[in-house]
């Protein structure tokens, strides 16, 4: 088999192509030959040696894949192989064979693509966590998605259009014709102007319910301010600490002094909330992301799950998907394919 490879901290230029021997899979285990794999921030981070979670380098990362299984171990249903199945990886999921424990592979819907399959985990599961689980989403409600433009962005606008509420969403201009073609209702062009006077205009100053940030920094302290009485906040990245180089390990500090300390006394006095959303820290939760995994399968069979993949790359090409995904480009999921 092959993966991608990451061989050491640095620019999209340090990754590679590499081939090893071919995975068995233990008791309970499923092994599945890979059609697509999904490329997430965390993995450029882990590139970029600002993933604390990330395994040492070389290494190979990825969450989630698509494909077919081809063996399964001992105790796992036989009839498992060759159906078309999406999985969640601890890393290693950038590798044309993937070997995932059973509770951690689900079908994969005949409507979906194995790209669009292998674009839910990630995405949907941290939106769902950050909408519904944690952020209590109600119809009467607003939101405000940071990056609305991206995986997370636009997971989280198909739940709350489902859930019914009022959307905003910030995004380069050149996104918003797209978005508000998704159903967005309040483009917000963050890059060109003050997001949070852009927000308080269209709300009359009242802000919203639940805003999901993934930016970190002085962003954090921008959406705590724009959020209504009983408003919740959810932080769930920090991608302003993307960067390579010396020069970012400044940045990285100066960050560090912009991040907001929220003292319960004001949580209490401003009736507001604030919460964390890290999947990468919820394996030990397995029968939780399964429940939530299967309404969100239930949600493509009803036909408000419509996953967006807007570029694949080869894994020859994973240096150009990394760029893409630095440079904003995507709508949506980048996926890789062996």
């Amino acid at each position: 088999m092959k993966k991608v490879v990451i061989n050491k901290a640095g620019t999209p230029d340090v990754l590679s192509v590499q081939e090893f021997s071919d995975l068995t899979p233990s008791e309970g285990e499923v092994s599945i030959q890979v059609k697509a794999a999904g490329i997430n921030f965390a993995d450029i981070l882990s590139r970029q040696g600002l993933y604390q979670d990330a395994p040492p380098t070389p290494c190979t990362v990825g969450y989630e894949v698509s494909g077919i299984v081809d063996a399964v171990g001992a105790s796992v249903d036989t009839n498992l192989v060759g159906q078309e199945v999406i999985a969640m990886s601890r890393f290693n999921g950038q590798a044309s064979q993937v070997v995932a424990p059973e509770i951690q592979v689900f079908p994969k819907p005949s409507s979906l693509s194995f790209e669009q399959g292998a674009s839910i985990p990630v995405n949907y599961l941290t939106a769902w966590q950050s909408l519904v689980i944690c952020g209590a989403l109600q119809a009467e409600d607003s939101i405000l998605i940071h990056n609305a433009g991206g995986g997370v962005g636009l997971a989280a606008l198909e739940i709350a259009k489902k859930i019914g509420a009022t959307t905003y969403g910030t995004a380069s201009p050149g996104k918003h014709d797209f978005l508000r073609e998704k159903g967005l209702d309040h483009a917000i062009d963050y890059r060109n102007k003050d997001w949070e006077k852009e927000l308080a205009n269209l709300t009359n100053n009242k802000g919203v319910e639940l805003i999901i940030d993934p930016i970190g920094g002085k962003s954090w302290r921008k959406s705590y301010r724009s959020l209504r009485s009983t408003g919740r906040l959810c932080m769930f990245g920090i991608s302003t600490a993307a960067g390579n180089g010396f020069a970012n390990q400044w940045r990285l500090l100066k960050l560090i002094t912009e991040i907001p300390f929220f003292h319960p006394i004001s949580l209490m006095n401003q009736n507001k909330s604030v919460f964390g959303v890290n999947m990468g820290h919820l394996w030990h939760e397995s029968e939780k992301i399964k429940v939530w995994m299967h309404k969100i399968l239930e949600g493509v069979e009803q036909g408000w799950v419509n996953p967006q993949v807007d570029k694949v790359f080869s894994f020859e090409q994973a240096s150009d998907a990394h760029r893409y995904i630095e440079e904003r480009r995507n709508k949506g999921k980048v996926i890789l394919v062996p």
